[in-house]
């Protein structure tokens, strides 16, 4: 990895290129982050910087992550994530990261949570047919064979069955950034982007 930074989802909307096409983007309030602690193969075994983002109540915090930002001489944020860096001698505590270090071209990877969709069955969760219909059948959305009665007589690891479905990580590859608004800090991705309005974001450089 070589870059990286946090943001909100703010929603989606549209805009439309030079060609008079319509292109349909994800807007994201990416950063300011602040550099809380930079991580050394030497001290750590990896090398990293762990980003702060969000504004939060500082009678929210607790005392350990209060006692890490103290240390730090910086104030709380909401939230705190690692990006494992190829290099990290430019990067000290207490900077800034902006979202100056993407523009317009680039391609970045992003994963968030997914909406949770609670409990679903196997049409929903899975894709999977439903039986017919008509009164008699009895069968209409249910999962169907379990497999083998007498030999092996369990079911196989990876039967796709009924059960929490969302609200786990999540990422999309190798999308198209159209849009750097740096004093807005606003970024515009082409496509939809895991999560909810106002869900944290992990943006990075694409790995493809």
């Amino acid at each position: 990895m070589k870059k990286g930074i946090l943001g909100k989802k703010i929603g989606m909307t549209q805009i439309f290129n030079e060609q008079g096409n319509v292109i349909p983007v994800t807007a994201i309030e990416a950063g300011p982050c602040l550099i809380t602690q930079v991580k050394t193969g030497k001290n750590d075994g990896y090398n990293a910087i762990q980003l702060g983002f969000g504004q939060i109540k500082e009678k929210l915090v607790n005392k350990p992550i209060k006692g890490h930002f103290t240390k730090a001489n910086l104030t709380p944020k909401k939230y705190l994530r690692e990006f494992r860096l190829d290099d990290i001698a430019n990067y000290s505590v207490g900077e800034e990261v902006k979202i100056d270090i993407f523009s317009v071209g680039d391609r970045v990877d992003i994963s968030g949570i997914s909406k949770g969709k609670g409990f679903q069955g196997v049409i929903k969760r899975h894709g999977a047919h439903r039986g017919p219909m008509e009164h008699g059948s009895m069968y209409h959305r249910r999962p169907g064979s379990m497999g083998a009665t007498t030999s092996p007589g369990r079911v196989f690891k990876g039967k796709k069955l009924p059960g929490h479905m969302g609200n786990e990580k999540v990422t999309i590859q190798n999308l198209d950034v159209v849009g750097v608004d740096v004093e807005k800090n606003i970024l515009l991705v082409k496509g939809a982007v895991p999560g909810q309005k106002g869900g944290l974001v992990y943006i990075t450089n694409t790995v493809k």
